[in-house]
Parts: structure tokens; C-alpha cells; sequence
């Protein structure tokens, strides 16, 4: 993970969809949750990404139990500062007083670590970014005051939905160990400019969204809907619903069949030697050990790897891609 030294797993645990809740996922099934958890450990993964808005704190209520579950394995956590306004992504005039105050960072520092049941964060992140705020040095001290209290060992940013450039001020302060960044094989513009800047400052990179919310499962259709309250329905409305599936079937053409489309989605992101984790969400005992497997050694064919980067989809961010 960059310069930390942390030996984490390449495939880590996004625990969005495992927590469910308000503004998230529908059909979360906390009975089964805990046993996905301990698959996960089972084999091999050790790092598990969370954030205090992923259920309103049910996400970081179930991994605190799974850390006591394994006293002798070495479990790295990383949560995230939800935004003050609840805006995701932040509005064009909002200000870091609307965002992340001080007092703001340090409450949700706090009541993330109860609900894990912990004294310390390994990465604590900002759960979205406005460069515009890059000098302003009462974040900057806001975080540096945690690490220096040892109630975090690292600060982490997670970079707004297709905006990987909107960071890179922040990194110039020299406190950002990581990044979390959408990056997969529809949205390759990490590769202009942000993860070659990390490779060479070794900042960690987390990967997040490698399935494009299930488009690049192959499980989407024309036809998709979900229940009510699920963030899909907005986020697959009609503006992008039609062109992701249309784009899904082109690659599947493309591919061949050449191996299942979530592990190919998967190994191209592995594939980048910035990359330091990719996170799927993982809902199920069958997801995990798919997931998990494709952490094997095994390069990408090079021909193969040529032919995906044809499927560069550019988006702008839209209201509904927040």
C-alpha cells in the first residue's frame, strides 16, 4: 500500500452493499453477512473498506465483530468521514465549513471507532474531495492531529465518480497516503495522469467500483429494476441504463467467452501496477470465493489487456452519478 508498507490483499472487501440502509442497497441479509466476512479472511483478503455512511454505521457495526473474530490476523480497516451537507458529490459552491470542519472530522473519527469498537483507524478517509480545498490547512490539521494522537495511522481521500484529476493538489500537501478512485474497464482515466502520479510518490491506490455497480457482471439488463429506496434506481435511470448494458454486450461479444466477465473486469484492474487493492462488494459465500480467487498470480494476456482498453467509456459527472 504506497509507502505505508502494508502488505494487503489485491482483492479487498467493499462493505457498501453488505451494509444496506438508506440512500444504499436493498436486500442486505445481516444473518448471512458475518460468514461472508470470515470466508473472506478464510482466504486470504485482509483489508475491508468501509465508511460510517454505508448504513448509517451498520457497515462498520459488522466489521468491528469480525476483527474480534480474528484476534491473531492482522485486519486492515479503513473507514470514511461522511460529508457534513450528506452531498455526494460536493456542489460547485460548497465550502470545506459545509464539508469537513474540523469538529466534523474529529466527531465521525470518533464514532466510527465505536462502532468498530476500536482505538484506532488504520486509513481514515475523506469520503469526497473538492481540490479547491487542497490548501486550506485546517483539514490538514485536523488529520494530522489524529495521526499525532495515534487515533489513525494514515489519511486517505476517495475521489469523486469520474473526476481521478480532482486530487491532485491534495496530494501535493504530502499528507494523502492513499487514494480511492473509480477505476475499471469503462473508466480508464486513473491511467492519464493519477496513477502513474501515485507510482511515482507511492501513494496506495484503492480501486473501487471494478464491476461499474454490475455492469460489468453481465447481470444487468434493459430491463433491471430495483426495489424502492435502492441507489440503482437512480443510478442506472434511463440516461444510463441503455448505454451501459449496450456497452456490457459489446465487450462480451468481444471477449469471447474467453473467461467470466467479473473475473476479467477484476484482472484488468490488477493489471496496473499502481494499483495497491481493488474492492468489490461481496453479498454472498459464492461472490467471495470467485472474488478472491482471481488473486492467483496469474498475468492478463498482453493481447487480451490491448483489446479492453478499447472499451474506454469517458463520462461527465451527471446528478444522478453522485
Amino acid at each position: 500500500m504506497g509507502n505505508l508498507g502494508w502488505e494487503v490483499s489485491e482483492i479487498g472487501y467493499g462493505m457498501w452493499g453488505i451494509a444496506g440502509g438508506p440512500g444504499g442497497f436493498t436486500g442486505a441479509d445481516y444473518d448471512s453477512a458475518p460468514g461472508c466476512l470470515d470466508e473472506a479472511v478464510a482466504l486470504g483478503c485482509n483489508f475491508f473498506d468501509t465508511a460510517w455512511a454505508y448504513g448509517r454505521g451498520v457497515s462498520e457495526q459488522l466489521l468491528g465483530p469480525l476483527l474480534r473474530r480474528h484476534p491473531g490476523t492482522r485486519l486492515y480497516v479503513a473507514t470514511k468521514i461522511p460529508p457534513k451537507n450528506r452531498e455526494w458529490p460536493p456542489g460547485p459552491a460548497d465550502t470545506l465549513d459545509d464539508v469537513f470542519p474540523a469538529d466534523h472530522i474529529r466527531e465521525y473519527t470518533y464514532r466510527s471507532l465505536e462502532n468498530l469498537g476500536i482505538d484506532r483507524i488504520d486509513l481514515l478517509q475523506l469520503h469526497v474531495w473538492e481540490d479547491r480545498w487542497a490548501r486550506d490547512e485546517r483539514w490538514q490539521e485536523a488529520l494530522t492531529s489524529l495521526k499525532r494522537e495515534g487515533v489513525i495511522d494514515a489519511v486517505g481521500i476517495s475521489v469523486n465518480r469520474w473526476e481521478p484529476a480532482n486530487c491532485l493538489a491534495a496530494l501535493d500537501t504530502q499528507l494523502v497516503d492513499v487514494i480511492q478512485v473509480i477505476y475499471n474497464i469503462f473508466d480508464q482515466a486513473p491511467q492519464d495522469e493519477l496513477l502513474g502520479r501515485a507510482q511515482r510518490d507511492g501513494i496506495g491506490v484503492i480501486a473501487r467500483v471494478p464491476f461499474d455497480e454490475g455492469t460489468l457482471t453481465g447481470a444487468i439488463t434493459a430491463a433491471s429494476r430495483w426495489p424502492e429506496g435502492d441507489w440503482r434506481n437512480t443510478y442506472f435511470g434511463a440516461e444510463n441504463l441503455g448505454p451501459s448494458v449496450e456497452r456490457a454486450q459489446r465487450l462480451t461479444t468481444a471477449v469471447g467467452g474467453r473467461m467470466p466477465l467479473p473475473e476479467l473486469a477484476l484482472r484488468f484492474i490488477l493489471e496496473h501496477p499502481a494499483v495497491s487493492t481493488v474492492i468489490p462488494g461481496m453479498r454472498t459465500p459464492a461472490h467471495v470465493r470467485a472474488n478472491l480467487a482471481v488473486s492467483d498470480g496469474q498475468p492478463l494476456d498482453q493481447r487480451l489487456l490491448g483489446e479492453l482498453r478499447e472499451h474506454r467509456w469517458d463520462r461527465a459527472p451527471a446528478w444522478w452519478s453522485g
